[in-house]
Formats: C-alpha cells, structure tokens, sequence
C-alpha cells in the first residue's frame, strides 16, 4: 500500500491557508509540507492528525491508501 497526498494542496487552499502557515501550525518545516503535497513525504500518523487538525477535516480526507500495483 502506499500513501497518496493529492488532496493536502486542494484542502490546505480551501482553508485558505499558505504552505508556511500550515507549516506554522503543524510545528514542521515549509519543506515538509512541500514535500507531504508532493507526495516524495509520508507524515507519520501523529503529524497527519495535526495537519487534519488545522485544517478542520479529518485524515481520510487529505490521506488515502491505494494498492500498489504488481
């Protein structure tokens, strides 16, 4: 299985919120958010329930689970 993150971006826009303010209320660096919208970082779970968190949703709105393909 693997994460996929497509929906950070769409949702951290809606919030309308910028990548450094997320960042400011998650505790983590700009990069990592760049890098979590990217898809090249999966957040641990404690770190996607503060991006959830901040962003009013839930976890299964921003991260899902796709199988990976043999």
């Amino acid at each position: 299985m693997e994460v996929q993150t497509s929906n950070l971006k769409q949702v951290r826009k809606a919030a309308g919120l910028t990548q450094a303010q997320l960042a400011q209320l998650t505790g983590v660096s700009r990069q990592t958010i760049i890098a979590t919208e990217r898809g090249d970082y999966a957040p641990s779970v404690y770190l996607a329930l503060r991006i959830a968190r901040a962003l009013d949703t839930t976890v299964e709105e921003i991260f899902s689970l796709q199988e990976e393909s043999s």
